[in-house]
Order: structure tokens, then C-alpha cells, then sequence
């Protein structure tokens, strides 16, 4: 079957939250794009996951006429609180230069996803076994297959790689272009989906191990408990997940039905550069953060505002000055979150339990939070971490 061939500006294989804040971004700024996703519009809409924006994201969107992305289904905002060894302690998150805010990051989707189409913005979604080729070349394309199994090809002169870590973007570039660093933490976490409201909210730093419970709608919860590299999911089954949320945060927790449960390996990872001929990789096709840090979204949005920019000058003035110096522009500021992102999850994880590294890191763990809870920054800092986490 001969494959029809389409041409664009750009194609951006993803559509979550880079994918289609780049392709509004670029929409907006009469820049042709076409975004590719593997996935249906409603597998997409329904992927809970959390939605920390803080205030660069938030100004960006507004700076960029995007605001409205940030309204959709209220959800109840907790001060949230830190619970060491069962013990409360209360965070002030008043700030009036602070702008973050929670928004479920289903809810971003699908606001960035309504806004694109009533823009005219050309969404595919269910392509399947999509194909960027002659990414080195002078004119690369993406080919890909329909939902009703016709072979299409789209030529482009960027292709913006947004599927996440485990995408065919970076699978594309040689393995011998990139440099790999990571970082594999010494636990876990067991990520549980609850239909629950969210009772108590915030995290709990216990010697049996880190919790967290945090608000995903007003009628669910995301649960997370530190839990050994080798757990299973069916290790944990309901009983014990609540009654350990409930030992590790000193209270009684709301508990009732689990939708989901699944191990999350906590790494960091940074591939260098982010980019290879015209293909670019935003979020977290070029990089991970722990959970722990909330700061994925805020990653994934500096790269498409950097990129977004690189591309509007060079079809507007010609000028591939910016599109060059991606990877140089963005890595600094990557490593820089990977920092905060190493330093705060060992911090919460080591001064609770010691099977990790040992007693003498815990007394030097809680001796940092102790500092920090007397800080103002580092108060606002810990407040937006017990609001939700990624």
C-alpha cells in the first residue's frame, strides 16, 4: 500500500504535556505542526498523574496567552503537612509572589487538548508504529499508521520527540550519540490510585518508611509508600497498604477502594545532548526526576518554551542561532533540578528509615529538616511538596 505523504513545519510525536503546550505555542505563533499519539483521546484524558505547576509554568502560560489551560475541575486544596514519627508539623504556604498551583495533570491535558483542536490544530490520535527517518538529512520524516491501518508519511523540518521516557524518539538517535546518566536510589515507591478523598494530605517521614497522600480529585487519592527495590505490586495487598499508611503517618487515614497499584522505580536520568539532527527531545524523552521533587512538569515545560522559541525565530527571521544551542540551553538548568531533586528525595527518605544509609544519615537528614522548617523559602518549598508530588 503506497503510504500518502503530507508536509509540516514540525511534528511532535506525544501529546501529554509538552507535546501539546508545544503545539499550542506553536499554533498560536503561525507555526504548522502536526502532533502524533499512539494512544486514544480518552486512554489519554484518563491518565492520572500529578499536576504541580509552579510558578514558572504558570507565568508561562499566561505569557504566552494560555491561561485558560490552567481553569478546570476544582480540586480541594489542602496547606498539606508533614508528619515526622506521627507528629504534625504544619506548613505556611502563604506567599504572594508564590503562583504555583495544582492542576491533575489529566485536567491540563485535556484543557491543552481543547484548546488545540478549537484552534484548528491538527491531533492524531492511535498512530501506531511511528517512524521518524533521516533525522540527519536535509528533510526527515515521520512515518506512522493509522487507526484504520493506512500508512501515512509527514515531512518536517523538526520533529519535537514528546513521548516520554520509554518513547521511539530517542530510541532513534544512535546509541553512540548519546551519553546516559543516571542514578538508581536504593528504594521504591508503591504508587496507589484510591478512590478515596484525601485524609490526611501531605507526606509522613516514618522510621518504616516514607508515605505521602495526595489529592487527585475530590473523590481520589494518590497513595505512595516507600517500599524495597525487589516488592511486587501483589505483595502489597489493600489491607496491608492502608494499614501501613496509617502506622507511618500516626493517625487513622480514609481508606477505602484501590483502582490501581504499581511499583515506581525511583531514578534520575539525564541524556546528553537532547537533541540530534532535527529531532529534539523535551521532558522526559531527555530526562527524569524522582517523583519526590514535583518537578517534571516544570522540566518539561522550560524545554518546550526553549524550544518553541528556537523554532518561531528560525521560521520567522531564518535564524537557527537558538534551535543550535538547545541541548547547551537546556541541560544547565536540567542538571540544576536534578540537584535539588537528588538532595531533597535522600533527605526525606534517609531520615525515616535506616536500611537505606544508616543511622548516622538519618540524624543528619533530620537535622536538615529541622533547618529548613525554620526557613521561610525552604517552608514554602516543603509546603509545595506536601501539596502534591509527580
Amino acid at each position: 500500500m503506497t503510504a500518502t505523504r503530507e508536509n509540516t513545519t514540525v511534528v511532535i510525536i506525544g501529546a501529554g504535556v509538552a507535546g501539546l503546550t508545544l503545539g499550542n505555542l506553536l499554533l498560536r505563533n503561525g507555526v504548522d505542526c502536526v502532533v502524533l499519539e499512539k494512544h486514544s483521546r480518552a486512554y489519554v484524558e484518563r491518565r492520572q498523574r500529578a499536576g504541580t505547576i509552579d510558578t514558572f509554568g504558570v507565568r508561562m502560560f499566561r505569557e504566552w496567552g494560555l491561561e485558560e489551560v490552567l481553569e478546570g475541575d476544582p480540586i480541594p486544596h489542602s496547606e498539606g503537612a508533614f508528619h515526622i514519627d506521627g507528629e504534625a508539623m504544619p506548613i505556611d504556604v502563604g506567599d504572594d509572589s508564590d503562583e504555583s498551583l495544582y492542576c491533575p495533570q489529566q485536567v491540563l491535558v485535556r484543557n491543552l487538548t481543547d484548546l488545540f483542536l478549537r484552534d484548528g490544530g491538527d491531533l492524531r490520535y492511535e498512530a501506531a508504529d511511528v517512524s521518524p527517518r533521516d533525522i540527519t538529512g536535509e528533510r526527515p520524516v515521520v512515518r506512522y499508521q493509522r487507526a484504520d491501518g493506512s500508512a501515512a508519511v509527514v515531512a518536517c523540518d523538526f520533529i519535537a520527540g514528546c513521548d516520554g521516557f520509554h518513547g521511539v524518539s530517542r530510541r532513534t538517535i544512535p546509541a553512540a550519540a548519546l551519553t546516559e546518566y543516571s542514578h538508581e536510589y536504593g528504594y521504591n515507591w508503591l504508587s496507589v490510585l484510591a478512590a478515596v478523598p484525601t485524609d490526611p494530605s501531605g507526606m509522613a517521614i516514618h522510621s518504616r518508611g516514607l508515605a505521602g497522600m495526595i489529592p487527585r480529585g475530590p473523590h481520589a487519592s494518590r497513595v505512595y509508600l516507600q517500599c524495597r527495590v525487589d516488592d511486587t505490586a501483589e505483595q502489597w495487598p489493600d489491607e496491608r497498604v492502608w494499614s501501613e499508611l496509617e502506622a507511618r503517618f500516626g493517625r487513622p487515614v480514609s481508606s477505602g477502594e484501590i483502582v490501581d497499584k504499581r511499583i515506581v522505580p525511583l531514578r534520575s536520568v539525564v541524556f546528553d545532548p537532547m537533541s540530534h539532527g532535527s529531532l529534539f527531545l523535551l521532558g522526559d524523552a531527555a530526562h527524569l526526576v524522582p517523583p519526590m521533587s514535583a518537578k517534571g512538569i516544570h522540566l518539561a515545560l522550560h524545554d518546550t518554551e526553549v524550544f518553541a522559541r528556537a523554532v518561531i525565530r528560525q521560521v520567522r527571521e531564518g535564524d537557527a542561532g537558538l534551535l543550535d544551542s538547545y541541548s547547551e540551553t537546556c541541560l544547565p538548568h536540567v542538571w540544576n533540578y536534578q540537584a535539588f531533586a537528588t538532595w531533597i528525595t535522600d533527605t526525606m527518605h534517609n531520615a525515616g528509615f535506616t536500611g537505606y544509609e544508616g543511622e548516622f544519615r538519618k540524624q543528619v537528614a533530620r537535622a536538615e529538616l529541622r533547618r529548613q522548617f525554620t526557613s521561610d523559602a525552604a517552608n514554602k518549598l516543603f509546603g509545595e511538596l506536601a501539596a502534591g508530588t509527580n
